[in-house]
């Protein structure tokens, strides 16, 4: 009986999940937060065929139950792995006749013969996983100096217009060179037919080769060209496969400039890149916060929803950036600073793209990006972002030195069922039922005096205390912050809460949690008035 219910349990989600997926005719793209892996972290460039097989077909036994779905070739498969290429070298791609950039025959070799990438595709789709790949803002400096004629997808020929061919060098746009890859991409002018046709003919060939994921690069953050963007979606969305659509790098991303191209994508970058050390990890937390707030996560997108993308999980064995290496060494973050990157970017609801080499994949490793916990927050969490009010709900429990943070607007609290400490305005109508009561010694509380409801029920307090630091520095604030006080978890441990929302945390702040060691400023000094 049991065995029944439970299948009859996953029956039941399995169809709900159906429905879901199919309820406008089609598939929805990303409907959850994508999963995958990408090589860049252990390869850098120089990943070959053999060495992203044997990966993806690790993928796909490994971790592919935990819903890592994609295997994703990183940036410049299409140059030759010879002496003076490098990131940035110049004239050592791959192109066909037609500008466009197709693998380097050395290191991909089934790209022979005109097949690009149709037979990788093929064996990552024969494994269960979905095949994406890396591309660059419009087109090559090595096409514009080549001065290849324009494909004309709809005629299977040259691109003409105002009676006469158009070419490369018509459209490439050089003052607007990629800015971390100047020798490398140009802009392309899609105010022209030309140079719309040439971005048709890339996307088109990335669908005939099997593609579906296409990692975008310089064209966002500081790199920002919303022309392009916004051209390429509207190709993504006419072609007969659907194709995943992800933005690189997010360098200077604020929640404004997301808000242009959220609907056009799928996942887009908010930061730069994310490396194996704890700076690094730190510089997520303020902009996971911000576009939380700004109601970014899971919005609508390109045929489906987009998600703000903390990028790759550096873990494991690596390489380093910009390197001609392959996978060498292991990553430099201890165990709390992975768990704590993990964590994040699970709460987050951050695209999860593991960028370690696979094959030497080690227990610890495996076991984080695999914790089903933290999946299933990935996954399935909703409301995800910083609350400023602490509230005195059953679902609030003080033990020791913290408390519970509620994530949900005030809009979705039932009054008649939550006080609420109001730590913005004291108007707020939620924010009553709290109270001072004097203990023996001068000390006092501030506690909620709850509902009638649960008038059975002890009150919740904190204590609270005044002029507790007698530094000159700390002597230099009295007067600003006279007649205000600490809250306390505990009275005899020097602790206070941090709960003003119009304080953001420094660096150094970063790691504490809802209480920390007592300070005069306003992100913890706090008044009650009587009424």
């Amino acid at each position: 009986m049991k065995a029944f219910v439970f299948s009859s349990f996953f029956l039941f989600f399995a169809l709900f999940l159906l429905q879901r997926v199919f309820s406008k005719g089609h598939p929805e793209h990303a409907s959850l937060p994508p999963r995958g892996w990408n090589s860049y972290d252990s390869f850098c460039w120089t990943v070959s065929e053999e060495e992203f097989l044997n990966n993806a077909e690790l993928v796909s036994q490994r971790l592919k139950g935990h819903g890592y779905e994609y295997v994703v070739v990183d940036y410049l498969w299409y140059r030759r792995k010879v002496e003076g290429a490098y990131v940035d070298s110049l004239g050592f791609d791959v192109i066909d006749e037609w500008g466009r950039m197709i693998p380097d025959p050395d290191r991909w070799p089934s790209s022979k013969s005109g097949k690009g990438f149709t037979e990788v595709a093929a064996k990552v789709h024969s494994m269960g996983l979905k095949f994406g790949i890396h591309v660059m803002r419009g087109i090559s400096t090595q096409a514009v100096n080549a001065n290849t004629p324009i494909l004309d997808t709809t005629k299977g020929s040259a691109y003409k217009e105002s009676g006469r061919q158009w070419h490369a060098q018509d459209v490439g746009l050089k003052e607007r060179a990629c800015a971390w890859m100047p020798h490398g991409f140009m802009s392309i002018n899609t105010k022209l037919g030309a140079g719309r046709a040439f971005l048709r003919s890339l996307y088109q060939q990335y669908a005939d080769w099997g593609i579906d994921f296409v990692k975008h690069d310089c064209v966002f953050g500081a790199d920002l060209d919303l022309d392009e963007i916004s051209f390429v979606s509207e190709v993504l969305r006419g072609l007969n496969r659907p194709i995943l659509y992800s933005l690189s790098p997010g360098t200077s991303v604020t929640p404004t400039m997301a808000e242009d191209v959220k609907g056009l994508v799928n996942m887009y970058r908010i930061t730069g890149d994310d490396w194996d050390s704890w700076g690094d990890v730190a510089s997520h937390f303020n902009v996971s916060r911000d576009f939380a707030t700004a109601n970014m996560i899971g919005a609508h997108g390109l045929l489906g929803k987009s998600w703000p993308d903390l990028d790759m999980l550096p873990l494991g064995w690596l390489t380093n950036p910009g390197s001609n290496e392959g996978p060498h060494r292991s990553c430099n973050l201890n165990l709390d600073e992975k768990r704590t990157q993990m964590t994040l970017w699970s709460m987050a609801k951050s695209p999860l793209m593991f960028g370690g080499d696979i094959r030497k994949l080690d227990d610890t490793t495996f076991n984080l990006i695999t914790n089903p916990i933290l999946l299933e927050i990935n996954s399935f969490s909703s409301n995800n972002m910083e609350f400023p009010y602490v509230t005195g709900t059953n679902i609030l429990r003080f033990r020791n030195w913290g408390m519970t943070w509620l994530s949900e607007s005030l809009a979705d609290i039932d009054a008649r069922d939550t006080e609420i400490f109001g730590l913005t305005r004291c108007m707020d109508p939620n924010a009553k039922g709290w109270f001072v009561k004097a203990l023996d010694n001068d000390i006092e509380q501030v506690c909620w005096k709850g509902s009638s409801s649960r008038s059975y029920e002890a009150p919740f307090c904190l204590y609270k205390r005044k002029q507790l630091l007698e530094s000159d520095k700390d002597m230099m604030y009295r007067q600003q912050y006279q007649a205000k006080f600490h809250l306390l978890a505990i009275d005899t441990v020097e602790s206070c809460l941090d709960a003003s929302p119009k304080t953001k945390l420094t660096s150094e702040e970063l790691k504490r949690g809802s209480f920390s060691p007592c300070k005069w400023d306003t992100n913890q000094v706090c008044f009650v008035h009587d009424s």
